[in-house]
């Protein structure tokens, strides 16, 4: 990851969520879903004391931080998007949502280093450092195969019903260069998110902060910059949701 963000007054208090099914988690139970995702999410974040926090999710973990605003409204003081969906099925076809979610329950079933080869190409632009994809390559053979399975069920939902009820400042960060959430994606957050604003990062690919670490960070400050001048502001700093920690996901 990037440095944390600087919000208008100067470095933000960080916290870096780890889903259950991956590091040192549990792996959750079947058919825990987005839901169970989001309801995790939110007790833990009141466990730690962490009140209206900025919250922000990189691919899985975006969609779950639209989740949590979707089951739990009053959290979030803003949401920083990059590379999220609506959830697979709320912003793909039902035939590529269906193939994209039967591709990831065959890719749980590979040892890790065939996960990685067939999943860590499709996460960089073309162009990334080698030592960089070899670093995510190591957290993607370390994965757990019933959490991979999971977050890709969790991620077949559809969040399209909670685009409209955001109401909190909302930021859509777009890699150019995605494969995994293509533009019409983000096109379609920005558009059913009234008020939200879409910065697309040039020559990014799907894991924009690793990518453009630099123009990241330089989106995320002036968006925080801009939500503290109108007034909006976190009672605990920044909560990164697990999708933005690098690891293996199927988003």
């Amino acid at each position: 990851m990037a440095p944390p963000a600087r919000g208008a007054g100067g470095r933000v208090h960080r916290d870096r969520v780890g889903r259950p099914g991956r590091g040192r988690s549990d792996d959750p139970p079947e058919g825990f879903g987005m839901a169970g995702y989001a309801d995790t999410l939110a007790g833990f974040l009141d466990r730690l004391g962490v009140h209206h926090p900025h919250v922000a999710g990189l691919s899985f973990g975006g969609t779950l931080a639209l989740a949590l605003y979707g089951r739990h409204p009053t959290t979030p003081a803003t949401l920083v998007l990059a590379g999220a969906y609506a959830g697979w099925v709320g912003s793909f076809p039902a035939e590529v949502a269906r193939q994209r979610l039967e591709d990831s329950l065959a890719l749980a079933d590979l040892a890790g280093e065939e996960l990685a080869a067939v999943l860590v190409p499709t996460m960089f632009a073309p162009d990334a450092p080698r030592t960089l994809v070899k670093a995510f390559a190591r957290t993607v053979a370390a994965h757990h195969p019933d959490g991979f399975r999971a977050m890709a069920r969790a991620s077949a939902t559809d969040l399209r019903e909670v685009l409209p009820r955001v109401a909190v400042p909302t930021l859509v960060l777009h890699g150019q260069r995605d494969e995994r959430a293509p533009r019409p994606v983000a096109d379609q957050l920005h558009a059913g998110i009234a008020g939200s604003t879409l910065t697309v990062l040039p020559g990014a690919g799907h894991l924009s902060p690793l990518d453009a670490p630099l123009a990241f960070n330089r989106a995320v400050r002036s968006f925080l910059r801009s939500a503290a001048q109108r007034g909006v502001a976190s009672g605990s700093g920044t909560a990164s949701t697990a999708g933005s920690t690098p690891t293996s996901s199927p988003g």
